[in-house]
């Protein structure tokens, strides 16, 4: 096998393809669409988002220091997209998208109820790194579709709601399911 060397870039495929929401008003309210974001810790919960400081939702996020990441799904493919294109400087996305802007548990942002699982985040620090910021946050509570969720086990089944994931400019319904952490070493 040939491998051929490419300039340095992110060419860490797929990743999540989410909705973060952000705002404290209704006025406020707006949607991004963000690929570069993760988990960074458990215990505490924390995770990222990257964002370019010229996107509107950039100035929104850091004078709050609150967003929610909603988890997108087959269904949300078209506003995920559109989401991301458009700024919220010239529409209200929730509208033009018709996306129910709803009520968070612990912060002000809203959560997008047409989203699985919204993922509230509150900013711990802004790291200013060149293109992107990433503004690192802890996780302080999540709100799951009770539809994913198994009543036997209370297990979140978020296989079952479609999600789907972006790679190279490209978002992909998730396959099948191959394995299960530990499968590789269990003993049979």
């Amino acid at each position: 096998m040939t491998k051929q060397d490419w300039k340095p870039g992110t060419m860490v495929y797929p990743l999540p393809a989410v909705m973060v929401s952000c705002g404290n008003t209704p006025e406020e309210y707006n949607i991004i669409t963000i690929s570069w974001t993760g988990t960074i810790c458990t215990n505490p919960a924390m995770c990222y988002i990257s964002v370019r400081p010229e996107r509107h939702s950039y100035d929104i996020i850091k004078r709050n220091m609150e967003f929610v990441i909603n988890i997108t799904t087959e269904q949300l493919a078209y506003a995920t997209d559109w989401c991301g294109v458009k700024s919220g400087k010239n529409v209200n996305k929730f509208e033009e998208m018709k996306l129910t802007a709803g009520k968070a548990s612990v912060v002000k942002a809203p959560i997008i109820e047409e989203s699985p699982l919204s993922v509230e985040c509150r900013v711990k620090e802004i790291l200013p790194l060149g293109s992107h910021h990433m503004f690192i946050a802890e996780v302080v509570n999540v709100k799951a579709d009770e539809r994913y969720i198994d009543p036997e086990t209370g297990r979140f089944q978020l296989d079952k709601a479609g999600i789907m994931a972006y790679s190279h400019g490209f978002y992909y319904a998730l396959a099948e399911k191959i394995g299960r952490f530990g499968w590789s070493v269990k003993k049979k």
